[in-house]
Order: structure tokens, then C-alpha cells, then sequence
């Protein structure tokens, strides 16, 4: 299954898993409403933002009424203004009200986490450093905050377990060190699978270069180790800055000459953007 396939099945398993939550045996108070009767809403943003999540906010309106319809102002990855509407929808009103708040919590929760991503880029723009995210997600919503982190401009680390082998501290005290760990995980690996080195110190960084390391991870160093770190290497690996990274560090670090700085926050510290969605008669 390709990424735009796997994507395509994951909107629907998270809308039916949001709407069964939500809904559970029926939604008591839209039955106060005529269940021939049609409405119509528009969608509007309190605060500037990248907008995200479009495919889940459709999807979620279309498991409930096939026959809605919503017209898109701005598309996946466009800024926002406050104010500015973002879509309309026509559809039953009993679905419009019932459908309303897990569309929205889609919709402005991967607004947030492509709004954040993208003022990370534009942090270190100029430099090589790549903006990383992290397996720090929100429980059943991996790939859609993967995917708001690319919309944001960022790049994605491993999806999960099974398709990168990042080794870490304790893999390398299991696994008798550097070289061992790294020579076991090249035999395991295959296909795309790519394998990531963690090192803590500037001598752990030397072995896994002498062990012909492609790509290390440089935990929690100091801004003076990393730069120590950048010289050492001279180009042979791809280095990653990782451990608390906060916006404040981000070009000092990015100006190091590091590869990639990955973040946690993008995804596991989310202030949702503050969206409306407005309703009217038709």
C-alpha cells in the first residue's frame, strides 16, 4: 500500500473511530430537529493559522450525509487570516449539528500542529537543517499529525516501529555497544528501512563513525558539543540535534550545521487553533 492509499484508509478509520466515540447510540439532542430539513454553515478562523485536516473534515460530513456538499476557500498548507472563512457546507441539518464538533476537532487540531511546523521552518530557513518529527503523537493519530507536520513544511521521521531502527541508549547497552548494535541492525534491516544511531557524547560519536554510522543522533549535547560534534563528523553522516529543542534554540543550533533537529512538541504539545463554524438557514 502506497503513503497516498495508507493516508486515504487512515481519514476513514479515524473519522469512524471519532464519530462512534462522539455519537455512541444516536445523538439524542439533533433530534430536536426536522429530519427532512437541510442547512447550510460556514466555517471561519479566529486567529491566523495553516490550514490542515481538510480531507478529515470532509470525510467526516460525508460518512453522515453523502449527498453534503462543502466548498473549500483555501486548500491544505494555505496561511490563514483571522476571520477569513475557510469553507461552506450545505448539508442535513441534523448531520451539520451532529458532525460539527469531530469535524472541527480535526480540522483545528492539525491546523495546530501545521501551524507550529511551519514557523519552526521559516526559524531556519537559510540553513540545512531540516525541521523532524518525532513518534511523540497523540494516541490513533499518527499519520494525520505526520501528515500535518509535511503540510507544515516539515519533514517526518519514522511512521513507527517497523519502518526505521533508531538505536538508542538502551539498545546499545543490550546489544554490547555502538558496532554491535549497528552490525545487528544492518542485518535485520531491508528494503527502505533506514537505521539511526543515538550517541551522548563526543567519544560514543567516534565509534559510530569508525562503524561507518549514517545517520546519528546527537542526544541532549551542549550547543559547544554539537558544534565539536559537526567538525568531527565533516560531512560523513547525517547528524540529527535532538532532547528538548525549544523555538528559542532552534537557528543556533540549525546554524551549527546540523542535518535534521527533531521535535517533540509539533505533536505531543498542541493549543488547537480557534475555528467557528457558523450556521444558517437555507
Amino acid at each position: 500500500m502506497n503513503y497516498d492509499e495508507q493516508l486515504r484508509v487512515e481519514i476513514q478509520r479515524n473519522v469512524a473511530a471519532a464519530l462512534a466515540e462522539d455519537i455512541g447510540t444516536g445523538d439524542l439532542t439533533a433530534r430536536l430537529i426536522d429530519a427532512e430539513r437541510d442547512a447550510r454553515g460556514q466555517v471561519i478562523t479566529r486567529e491566523a493559522a495553516v490550514l490542515c485536516g481538510s480531507a478529515w473534515f470532509a470525510a467526516t460530513f460525508s460518512a453522515l450525509d453523502p449527498q453534503s456538499t462543502i466548498v473549500w476557500h483555501a486548500k491544505d498548507g494555505d496561511p490563514l487570516k483571522a476571520g477569513q472563512p475557510i469553507c461552506d457546507i450545505v448539508a442535513n441539518a441534523r448531520v451539520l449539528l451532529t458532525a460539527e464538533r469531530t469535524a472541527l476537532n480535526f480540522l483545528q487540531l492539525l491546523s495546530s500542529t501545521a501551524t507550529r511546523t511551519r514557523s519552526y521552518v521559516k526559524a531556519v530557513a537559510g540553513t540545512k537543517a531540516k525541521i523532524v518529527d518525532t513518534r511523540k503523537t497523540l494516541p490513533g493519530l499518527r499519520l494525520a499529525q505526520k501528515y500535518a507536520v509535511s503540510v507544515g513544511g516539515g519533514t517526518n521521521h519514522r511512521i513507527g516501529l517497523y519502518d526505521g531502527i533508531l538505536i538508542k541508549e538502551n539498545h546499545i547497552m543490550a546489544a554490547g555497544g555502538i558496532t554491535a548494535a549497528l552490525a545487528k541492525a544492518r542485518a535485520i534491516a531491508h528494503g527502505d528501512v533506514f537505521i539511526e544511531v543515538e550517541v551522548e557524547t563526543l567519544d560514543q560519536l567516534r565509534e559510530a563513525l569508525a562503524a561507518n554510522a549514517e545517520m546519528i543522533l546527537l542526544d541532549n549535547m551542549t550547543h559547544a558539543e554539537m558544534a565539536e560534534a559537526v567538525m568531527i563528523n565533516a560531512g560523513r553522516a547525517q547528524l540529527e540535534a535532538s532532547g528538548g529543542v525549544g523555538f528559542e534554540q532552534l537557528r543556533a543550533i540549525a546554524d551549527l550545521g546540523v542535518d535534521r533537529i527533531s521535535i517533540g512538541k509539533l505533536t505531543k504539545d498542541v493549543q488547537a487553533v480557534d475555528l467557528s463554524l457558523r450556521h444558517f438557514e437555507r
